[in-house]
C-alpha cells in the first residue's frame, strides 16, 4: 500500500475531524470532568475501531445499500445521540469531579463514546465512501488489510485531536463553574440537534 495514498487520506480525515460535531460536543462535556477525558477518548476510538471492522468486512456495503437497514440504523443513531445530548444538557459536567479511579461514571463515558462513534449512521457512511477511494485493487495488499490501515489512521488522528481538544477545554473552563456549565448545555443541545437532523434528513430523503 503506497504510503502516498495513506497521506493523503489522513489530510482528508483529518479536515473531517477538526470540523465540529457529535464527537466535538462529546468530547467537551467528557473533558469538563476531568480525567474522564482518556475514558471518553478511548470509547470514541473503540467505536470507530467497529466501524472499520465492519467495512472491511463488507457488511458496511450491504447495510448502505439496503434503504430498510441504513433507515433503522439512521434511527438508533440519531435517538441516541438525542438521548445522551438531553442527558448531557439536563446534568452539565463540573471541572474536576473525577477521581484517580476508573468509577461506574468513567465506565458509563466510555460506553457512550462508543455510541457516539460507533452508532452515527453519518460516520458510517463516510467510512463507506472514504476509506474504499484510497484503496488499491491491484496493490499487494488485500482490501480489507488497506482499510484497516486507513482506519488505524484515522482513529489515531481522532485519539490525538479530541485529547487535545478535551485537555483544552479542561484547562480553559477550570475554575470557572458557570462557564463550564454553559458549554455543557450547548454540548448537549448540539447533539440534540445532530441527532435530530440524522432523523429528519433521512425520513424526509
Amino acid at each position: 500500500m503506497a504510503v502516498s495514498s495513506v497521506l493523503a487520506f489522513w489530510i482528508v480525515a483529518l479536515l473531517l475531524i477538526v470540523v465540529p460535531g457529535a464527537d466535538w460536543a462529546f468530547t467537551i462535556s467528557a473533558g469538563l470532568r476531568g480525567r474522564s477525558v482518556l475514558t471518553a477518548v478511548a470509547g470514541l476510538v473503540v467505536g470507530y475501531a467497529a466501524v472499520t471492522l465492519v467495512v472491511a468486512a463488507g457488511v458496511g456495503a450491504l447495510v448502505a445499500g439496503s434503504p430498510a437497514a441504513l433507515t433503522g440504523l439512521t434511527l438508533v443513531g440519531g435517538l441516541y445521540l438525542m438521548w445522551h445530548g438531553a442527558t448531557t444538557f439536563a446534568r452539565p459536567s463540573t471541572p474536576g469531579t473525577s477521581g484517580h479511579r476508573l468509577t461506574g461514571t468513567d465506565r458509563a463515558v466510555f460506553v457512550r463514546g462508543i455510541g457516539v462513534s460507533g452508532l452515527n449512521p453519518k460516520g458510517l457512511l463516510i467510512f463507506l465512501a472514504l476509506l474504499p477511494q484510497f484503496t488499491d485493487r491491484d496493490g499487494g495488499w488485500p482490501i480489507a488489510g488497506q482499510i484497516g490501515v486507513l482506519g488505524l489512521t484515522f482513529m489515531v488522528t481522532c485519539a490525538v485531536f479530541y485529547l487535545c481538544l478535551g485537555a483544552l477545554t479542561r484547562t480553559v473552563l477550570y475554575g470557572r463553574p458557570a462557564a463550564a456549565h454553559l458549554i455543557g448545555r450547548l454540548s448537549g443541545t448540539a447533539m440534540v440537534a445532530v441527532g435530530a437532523w440524522l432523523i429528519i434528513d433521512r425520513l424526509s430523503g
